[in-house]
């Protein structure tokens, strides 16, 4: 694995500051995670299982999933995914189409609760007339070549688009939902009931267009400043930052804190100099508690840790020489309060890598390619909960998977 790369000796002292300011605030309240680490035996690396018993049973109304694009876990322990229906095609619409006791794409957002029962789903796609949520125990419907009926439909699920890609929920309860090809944002509360949109449907300007997106995929809400943080995405090459409650644009930059160019990069080289833009997708990203943003720069196999102001502190790679889709899909903090660990989705190695978080040397991985359980196809999104475990949504295996922390 390659060393960390510092942009400058500027950044490198920007950075020890940072690590001793966040320790000297820290203090009292909980160890700092830079003491916590120092002290971590390899041999307490997180080890994960494949939880056979999640979900519990079956989906309701024979429910399929078609893609899974995205994974979140809320404050209750539930676990909300993101599907996109109209991947549902061919002989798995036997139920709707041909009377065969076969499948109806579910809706595409599922909350499940602790047992992997599904507690709500929305939007509606039966009755139009109703408040969005289909609560378990409903169907849906689809009219002809599986096009779902509610895209007709007006108000903001009639403008939906396609490739659902990302649900987050924050701390206030509200989820959050990244449609990339659309271009937009969607706000909504719990229930489904819509409360903002940022962006423009089908409209995108570049990365350094404060008004439009271009493509977003992963999100993320501080709570400490109600600020959205955007990984932008498989169009554009940046972060960006909005405020949660007006959709108001506050700041943006690309790798290294640079600001972001839209250039061809060309194809990834694993022995050429790490690229100042990012190459993108911008796919994943995650705060730690300690207020350090962790953001996905895919194809280029590279985590990059920033501060909340785009300032650069460190970056670290994951297996470099896997060309073109790259490694670093998404990316997730151990549950543990010192968050002594990063987590790493790689949808083409079909596996999750373990970092140590002050490094970001890569210590360990689990899971492996293949359709068993246990066993992953195109590992696109990742969660972990309360507990520590670890779900996976994949676009190709079309499922989500829950991998059990068995030394907490």
């Amino acid at each position: 694995m390659k060393p960390i790369r510092e942009i400058s000796i500027g950044r490198k002292i920007l950075r020890f500051a940072c690590f001793l300011m966040m320790a000297v605030l820290l203090d009292g309240h909980r160890e700092s995670p830079v003491k916590a680490m120092s002290a971590q035996a390899v041999d307490e690396v997180p080890q994960f299982e494949y939880d056979p018993s999640w979900p519990a049973r079956p989906l309701p109304n024979n429910w399929i999933l078609g893609e899974v694009g995205g994974i979140s876990v809320d404050a209750q322990g539930h676990i909300w995914a993101i599907h996109r229906p109209w991947t549902v095609t061919g002989r798995e619409l036997g139920a709707v189409e041909g009377g065969a006791a076969c499948c109806r794409p579910a809706p595409s957002i599922i909350e499940f609760d602790q047992a992997g029962d599904v507690v709500q789903a929305w939007p509606e796609l039966q009755q139009f007339e109703a408040a969005p949520g289909t609560p378990a125990g409903q169907g849906n419907r689809v009219g002809p070549n599986g096009a779902m009926l509610w895209e007709s439909q007006p108000g903001v699920y009639g403008e939906w688009g396609r490739r659902e890609h990302t649900v987050y929920v924050d701390h206030t309860d509200h989820v959050w939902v990244s449609n990339d090809e659309s271009q937009v944002l969607y706000k909504f509360t719990r229930a489904g009931r819509h409360v903002l949109t940022i962006g423009e449907r089908g409209v995108t300007g570049g990365s350094n267009d404060p008004e439009h997106l271009g493509r977003p995929a992963g999100l993320v809400l501080d709570p400490e400043t109600n600020e959205l943080f955007v990984a932008d995405g498989y169009t554009n090459k940046r972060v960006i930052v909005f405020d949660a409650n007006t959709g108001e644009y506050r700041r943006h930059w690309g790798a290294y804190g640079n600001r972001p160019r839209d250039a061809d990069l060309g194809r990834y080289d694993p022995n050429a100099t790490p690229s100042s833009q990012f190459r993108g997708p911008v796919h994943g990203i995650a705060l730690s508690h300690d207020g350090f943003l962790y953001v996905t720069d895919r194809s280029a196999n590279r985590v990059q840790v920033f501060l909340r102001d785009g300032a650069f502190v460190q970056e670290g790679f994951i297996a470099t020489g896997t060309r073109d889709l790259g490694t670093a899909y998404g990316v997730a903090l151990s549950h543990d309060v010192e968050q002594r660990w990063v987590y790493i989705n790689d949808g083409s190695n079909n596996t999750i890598w373990i970092l140590r978080r002050d490094t970001l040397e890569t210590v360990g991985q689990f899971g492996s390619y293949g359709r068993q359980g246990g066993q992953l196809l195109s590992a696109h999104s990742m969660a972990v909960d309360q507990l520590g475990n670890i779900y996976v949504g994949e676009t190709r295996g079309r499922r989500v998977q829950r991998f059990r922390l068995v030394n907490p």
